[in-house]
């Protein structure tokens, strides 16, 4: 399924994790050049990205798939704890088929391989349009919804948030509400496509391994709507 969607008019706060100055260099080239407008702040570490998802508080985080000890699974699951709004594009210079699922299961909004960096405006365009209804949740709904999509029942996700259970129910209708949705399995549709979740069923048990891509013109294009439904 693709998403018609405008190029943002905001300036957007895009956090670039990435060990190359080249590599750095050619994709700030390429945003600007797309007239997209944009400050982009740089780092190259797990202590530095997990700083600045705190402070520069990023829209999108471009990440390379690896970076010696840090990689951009691990990348992942740090922006989905503590800005789990953002939208997450791998942005590398070549990955196997295995490797480009796995990027994909883990959360990753796309993949782009550097050789095609005129792809990545686009990218980011509709990534942040599929996540634009997610700021219309507060935060204690983000982690509401995050719970629900994972499968826990509403008496542990009250245990866990410290909420009654009228009170988790409440979130649940609202979620329903902002989101338009009006079942628990659209939500968990939706929280798959947004990445708050890996594409896993409950206690981490693999999905089937039936094939996530297809071929197309273009060698980098995953083709993410295959297996993320519409809500």
């Amino acid at each position: 399924m693709r998403i018609a969607a405008t190029p943002p008019t905001k300036l957007l706060r895009i956090l670039l994790l990435e060990d190359s100055d080249t590599d750095a260099e050619l994709i700030a080239h390429e945003l600007q050049r797309s007239g997209m407008k944009s400050v982009i702040e740089r780092v190259d570490s797990a202590e530095s990205f997990t700083a600045a998802l705190h402070s520069f508080a990023p829209d999108v985080v471009l990440s390379d798939h690896s970076m010696g000890q840090f990689d951009s699974r691990a990348a992942l699951e740090i922006m989905r704890a503590v800005r789990p709004t953002a939208a997450f594009i791998v942005v590398t210079g070549a990955l196997t088929g295995a490797q480009n699922i796995g990027a994909i299961r883990a959360g990753a909004a796309d993949l782009i391989l550097k050789i095609y960096l005129g792809r990545l405006p686009a990218s980011i365009t509709e990534a942040l349009e599929l996540r634009r209804p997610l700021h219309k949740l507060t935060e204690r709904q983000v982690q509401v919804l995050r719970m629900v999509a994972e499968g826990h029942r509403t008496r542990d996700i009250a245990n866990t948030l410290g909420l009654s259970v009228k009170t988790v129910e409440s979130h649940r209708g609202e979620i329903m509400k902002r989101l338009r949705v009006h079942d628990v399995v659209s939500l968990v549709r939706y929280a798959l496509r947004v990445g708050l979740i890996p594409l896993t069923f409950n206690g981490g048990v693999p999905l089937s391994d039936k094939p996530l891509m297809r071929a197309t013109p273009e060698p980098s294009r995953l083709d993410t709507g295959m297996y993320r439904g519409a809500p």
